[in-house]
């Protein structure tokens, strides 16, 4: 017979793992009863329109329409006036650049200012100003959405064939669009027009974690096995903001996204895989700006949540997916 002490241990393990099934159930159960259907994109009647260089209201194009533009650049800012010109001038000049070299290259920038309390709009709309509405946007939104949901906009009132998700700060190397571009071709041919290539920093990562403290790298290391261990195997970096979607994937992942604050890239590559998306991950070029709105233990505390709500909503069928040709 076995000693008492070792029949405590097995009980006290069946004990311990009957309590953590039970806990797993309760919070699926929460997760799927506190889930939101997935609403339409709605637009408060101010966010229906962008002004033209002459100032004039002008209503946004729908995102069902055909593309009439190779390239929409989706600019998500919030209080974002200091630097926000930085990566204008350096987009603006390289696109530029690229439309003397190439007379049919047509691109579009989207800045949607995400409820700031600054001068984002202003600052953007003096780009408008200068080389027209038809190149620059600003859409204005009446409160903060959110990163994901600034993005979501800027998406469906986007007119290019190809969308890239850029952030405001000009961390990442603006002509490095071109390697994405080169890497998005390499996934061809593309089921149904879809395909995404996601820009990276995981070449950086040796670097980062020499210059951050250990708690930091934790808290790194922490939530990307959560990346792995729930969500998306496969890509590296989920967060790098530098990401080049066909217009057709970009209607199919945004079409299902329920995230709208900083998870969003990750519920976005969740989508992607699980619709058979490819994806590809390119490194780019990166250096770290002074002014992140990443707040280092909530931001990634709230993450960690959205990561567990992701993963428990899509597998209980509180969150279910738009299959391609049924997105608005």
């Amino acid at each position: 017979m076995a000693p008492l002490s070792l029949q405590l241990a097995v009980l006290y393990a069946a004990l311990g793992a009957a309590l953590a099934a039970a806990a797993l159930i309760v919070i699926s159960f929460l997760a799927f009863i506190t889930a939101r259907e997935m609403p339409p994109l709605h637009r408060h009647e101010e966010e229906k329109f962008f002004l033209n260089a002459r100032g004039r209201k002008e209503a946004l194009p729908r995102f069902g329409d055909p593309p009439t533009k190779r390239l929409s650049v989706v600019v998500p800012s919030y209080n974002e006036e200091k630097r926000l010109p930085v990566m204008m001038d350096e987009a603006l000049g390289y696109l530029e650049e690229r439309q003397r070299r190439d007379p049919t290259f047509t691109y579009e920038v989207i800045v949607v200012d995400d409820g700031s309390k600054d001068q984002t709009s202003k600052v953007a709309f003096e780009y408008c100003r200068r080389l027209g509405s038809d190149k620059v946007r600003v859409i204005t939104l009446v409160k903060n959405r959110g990163k994901g949901g600034a993005v979501k906009m800027g998406v469906f009132s986007s007119r290019g064939e190809k969308i890239l998700m850029a952030d405001a700060d000009g961390a990442t190397r603006f002509a490095d669009v071109e390697k994405l571009e080169k890497a998005l071709d390499g996934l061809q041919p593309w089921p149904d027009r879809m395909a995404i290539a996601c820009g990276s920093r995981a070449h950086l990562q040796k670097e980062s974690i020499a210059q951050r403290s250990y708690f930091r790298t934790l808290l790194m290391y922490g939530f990307h096995f959560l990346v792995w261990f729930l969500c998306v195997r496969g890509v590296r970096d989920t967060q790098c903001g530098f990401k080049l979607l066909t217009r057709e994937a970009a209607s199919q992942t945004f079409s299902s996204l329920h995230v709208e604050r900083w998870a969003f890239d990750v519920e976005l590559l969740y989508v992607a895989q699980r619709l058979g998306i490819p994806i590809a991950e390119v490194a780019v070029a990166w250096a770290e700006v002074e002014g992140s709105k990443l707040v280092p233990f909530w931001s990634w505390l709230q993450m960690g949540r959205d990561l567990l709500l992701i993963r428990l909503r899509y597998a209980t069928g509180a969150w279910r997916l738009r299959r391609p040709g049924k997105a608005d």
